[in-house]
This record gives structure tokens, sequence and C-alpha cells, in this order.
């Protein structure tokens, strides 16, 4: 097992974890975040800190004895969630109806932990950026990360991230040759027909039976998994229907649905069908309509390459590997990176009887911090190292 040992600053980093637990901030607005890990990052001598990438983004440089080589980046995420935590431990969640209870606290204790690692012994050539990216749980952070002038001249080769699985054994290593993440999106159509006085509702458009009509046909399109390769899922969420008023005939109507599949092929058509299918009841009832789309994640796919680097850390390390059979149904916005550079996202197992992600009690463990911070600094080694089994 990975320990203290290991991992030096250990206690000190729990210490980080949990003052970031008490003070969570949503996606976009985490600001104090980012300014408490810039200060953390401080004490471990990066030869750069970048701030601001994608709006709160930090990025901290750590260059090899010989700085010609690949660049290898690790991400963290910065933002919590907007769900109350119910969790009784003394570092709670201060800030009512906010909660890291996907464990982005840990995994930026874990890149701070590397941070540590890094100072104690540059790897030999190249570079090491630790990311700590904004915005996951929106979707929106990766994309904006990359869109940054900034970030681009970073240019990294490699890009690796980690998510703790609740469910899988503690310390357990969880890998996925080509999709490991489902992709995503939710999907806002809106019917505009006319309002009117509630006793002269000839006068008027209303759009209720066409927005009854299309949550029927969105479920049953759901249910027609012939026409797709592998899993795929379109849950509606809301719908609304004008607003409350005992007077008036509505005129306008929202729907709401969650898309979601494994393979990019089977999400293009999923949301093909799904704008066909709207198509038809706006032009049968007569309605105008709109169709967008947001907090968009594409599949996150991961390079067989870069796998193979992750299984050779977690052997050389005697930690267990599980091969995961189908992708996770969750989805996460590092498939923007795996999409543009060589790279993998995994699995690290948070324990068997861990409540799981997003659930009001869920908490990381703590444990968890030295394994991955040694194992991304092992990745690194393999990596950026001078010997004859370098990967070139």
């Amino acid at each position: 097992m990975i320990t203290e040992k290991d991992l030096p600053h250990l206690n000190y980093l729990i210490q980080l974890r949990h003052q970031l637990h008490q003070q969570p901030e949503l996606s976009g607005l985490e600001q104090e975040t980012a300014h408490k890990i810039v200060e953390h990052l401080q004490a471990f001598q990066p030869d750069q800190i970048l701030t601001h990438l994608g709006g709160t983004g930090v990025a901290a440089v750590y260059e090899g004895e010989d700085p010609e080589g690949p660049t290898v980046l690790f991400r963290a995420e910065l933002d919590a969630l907007p769900i109350p935590e119910t969790g009784t431990k003394a570092y709670r969640s201060r800030r009512t109806g906010v909660a890291h209870l996907c464990g982005h606290d840990g995994h930026m204790a874990i890149l701070v932990g590397l941070a540590s690692l890094l100072e104690q012994q540059r790897v030999a050539r190249g570079k090491v950026i630790l990311l700590f990216q904004p915005a996951e749980e929106t979707g929106a952070g990766a994309r904006a990360v990359l869109a940054e002038s900034g970030f681009a001249e970073l240019a990294p080769d490699y890009v690796f991230a980690l998510h703790n699985i609740p469910g899988a054994p503690l310390h357990q290593v969880v890998l996925r040759n080509e999709v490991f993440a489902a992709a995503s999106t939710g999907l806002i159509v809106e019917f505009q027909g006319s309002s009117s006085h509630a006793a002269e509702p000839e006068i008027g458009h209303n759009p209720g039976v066409a927005m009854a009509e299309l949550v029927l046909a969105l479920n049953q399109l759901a249910q027609q998994k012939d026409q797709f390769r592998n899993l795929t899922l379109l849950t509606v969420i809301h719908a609304r229907l004008g607003e409350v008023a005992f007077g008036t005939n509505p005129g306008f109507a929202t729907v709401m649905a969650t898309l979601r599949a494994y393979q990019p092929a089977d999400f293009d058509l999923l949301k093909h069908l799904t704008e066909k299918a709207v198509k038809v009841e706006a032009e049968k009832h007569k309605l105008t309509y709109s169709i967008r789309y947001t907090e968009e994640f594409p599949a996150t796919v991961n390079h067989t390459s870069s796998v193979q680097l992750v299984r050779r850390a977690a052997e050389k390390l005697q930690l267990e590997v599980q091969e995961a059979q189908q992708p996770f149904r969750w989805s996460e916005d590092f498939g923007h990176f795996t999409n543009k550079y060589n790279g993998a996202l995994f699995g690290l197992g948070s324990g068997l009887e861990q409540p799981q992600l997003h659930h009001s009690n869920y908490d990381f463990p703590d444990a968890l911090i030295p394994t991955g911070a040694v194992l991304f600094y092992t990745i690194a080694q393999q990596i950026l190292n001078k010997e004859k089994e370098a990967i070139q």
C-alpha cells in the first residue's frame, strides 16, 4: 500500500482536502478555490503558474532537468455540485446547498501531492503540467481551457486524469481502452404558439398537445434499442406548459431531456432522431420551435498506448488492476482533451461501501491521495526518464 512514506506531505494534503471540502464553489465560480490552489502550489516551487485559464483554471509547469522532450499533463477539477451535503464530518461543507460530492476536492489534493513529488525529484526531461480545470460538472470547462491561447502554447503530448470510483475496491485501478465514459447532453425544446384568454381558447394556439405527444415520442424513441450499436439513453427530465394562470390559455411549452450514449455514432444518431421527432410535432400542430443543447460532454475515448502506460505504472506500484467491461454511464468533459491529445482517463477505486458519486453523504476517502499522487508521478517518470525503456 502507498502511504505517507511515499508521500511525505500527506497530512498537509489531507488538511488541504478538508479545507477545500468546507468551501466548495459551483462551476465557473471557483475563484477562492483557484486562489487557494495557487497558494499551495507556490509552496512546491513550480517553474511557472498560469491562472485564469478558461475562467478560473490554474496550471503549474514543472520542467525536467533537460527541458527538451515530451510534455505530460495531469488534470484535476475545481468545481463542486449544487447539492446539499448530509454527511456529518467535522469538515462538511459550510456553504448552503453546495458540496464536493464527486470527489473533486480529493482530485485537487492528489495533484498538489504530485507537485510535492516533482519538487523533491524532477523528471529527467520534458515538462509536467498540473491543470486544475474549472466547470467540469457543466461540461464547459475543458472546452474553455482548450480555447485559451495560453494553454495552446503548453502543447501537451500526453494527457491523463483519474476519477474515484465508488463500488470498486479501495486503491484498485480501473482501466478501459477506447470509450471510458459516455457522451451526454442536455436538450431544450421550445414550442411557440399564441396565448389567449382561457375563456376563448379557440382564439389562441395552445402547444400543450404537441408537448405531450413529444414526451411520448421521446420515451418511445428511447425504447427502440435495435437502432443503436450500444447503450443509448434518453431521459425526459422536465416539461412545462405556459405559466400558472387559470385565466390564460398558454402559448408556449418547453420539454427538456438528457441524451446519453457510449458510442459517438450512436450519440449523433440519437440527436438526429430526436430533432426529427421535434420537427414532426411542430409541423403537425403548426407551431414554431427551437432546439438547443446545453452541458455537452463528448464521449471520453482513451488511447490504447496511454492506457498501457497507466497499466504499467499500476503494476510497478503493485496496485490491483481491473478492466472495465463497459464504459461508465456518467460523462466527463476530459473527452475534449482525449479528442485532441494522446491520453487516458482511468478510475481509482474508492471503496465497496462508499456512497455513490453525487449522493448527499458522499465523501472522498483521504487514503486515495497518496495512491493517486504516486501513480501520476510514476506515469510521468515512464514517459520522461532517459533510460532505454522510456516511451519515445
